[in-house]
């Protein structure tokens, strides 16, 4: 597949478990990976039968060994930018539904609450706030294992010269064609059309979004652009109904300089 931005690129393919599989390269302290947040949970909702998602930690850090994985006083204390991403391996170990809890939750923090996500002790409050197993993510954090995921995520980055943050990279279920690189964050329009396009002759059908109490039962935490764009509406009239949500105190609401975010209660 030929495009004239020279950030679609074609790199060697896995084994794919599906029609589609997109690995999604991210950093969890790039404002730029959260907002591509957006664009995954549409391409889900009206994709999602089609392709899988594997989220790889893109952070650029060429080793480990700068920081000690000892469980003591002085290193519970410490603050280190590959501890974020040490941590979201830890919560993975826990199930991928635990991961992504913690990962929204870090970057939530992060982005709304600019909280110092590099550090120890905060990592420790949102692996609560995400409701992990406490005791197990600290044994986990500090184990061979979770250091290990991080690694495998920084050759797999590697492998496939990801060097954009974030980048989405398309394989089909022949393990013979190429996968497509889409480097960088676009609008969702040319997601969707990558993905078309790499399903080939397979029309794709796309799926209603599902009800509002059942999408914040997903996604806990949404734009108010975010949800005109989900229902293919107006933002004002989004908006109007989310505060209907907001006076059934079924939501809370968060200012942002990039607009109103709503959060279930």
């Amino acid at each position: 597949m030929n495009y004239q931005d020279p950030s679609f690129d074609v790199v060697p393919a896995p084994d794919p478990k599906k029609r589609l599989e997109l690995y999604v390269f991210v950093s969890p302290l790039c404002e730029k990976s959260w907002k591509l947040q957006s664009v995954i949970r549409k391409l889900q909702i009206e994709y999602g039968t089609y392709f899988t998602v594997r989220t790889v930690l893109a952070t650029k850090l060429t080793a480990l060994n700068t920081v000690g994985f000892e469980k003591t006083e002085q290193k519970n204390s410490s603050t280190h930018p590959v501890l974020a991403s040490v941590a979201i391996k830890a919560a993975e170990l826990q199930g991928r539904r635990a991961g992504s809890r913690f990962f929204h939750s870090l970057q939530e923090h992060l982005f709304l609450k600019t909280k110092d996500v590099a550090s120890y002790s905060i990592l420790l409050d949102i692996a609560e706030e995400a409701t992990l197993d406490l005791d197990e993510f600290q044994q986990d954090f500090h184990s061979a294992q979770a250091a290990k995921a991080f690694q495998c995520d920084m050759q797999i980055t590697r492998e496939m010269e990801v060097d954009v943050v974030p980048s989405i990279v398309f394989f089909n279920e022949n393990i013979e064609d190429e996968g497509v690189k889409v480097a960088g964050l676009y609008t969702y329009d040319i997601y969707e059309a990558v993905l078309k396009e790499m399903l080939g002759k397979v029309e794709p059908k796309r799926q209603d979004p599902p009800p509002m109490d059942e999408l914040f039962k997903k996604y806990q935490t949404l734009a108010t652009r975010e949800i005109a764009s989900i229902y293919n509406i107006p933002e004002q009239l989004a908006e109007r109904e989310l505060k209907k949500h907001l006076l059934q105190q079924k939501l809370t609401c968060i200012d942002h300089p990039e607009g109103t975010l709503w959060k279930v209660k």
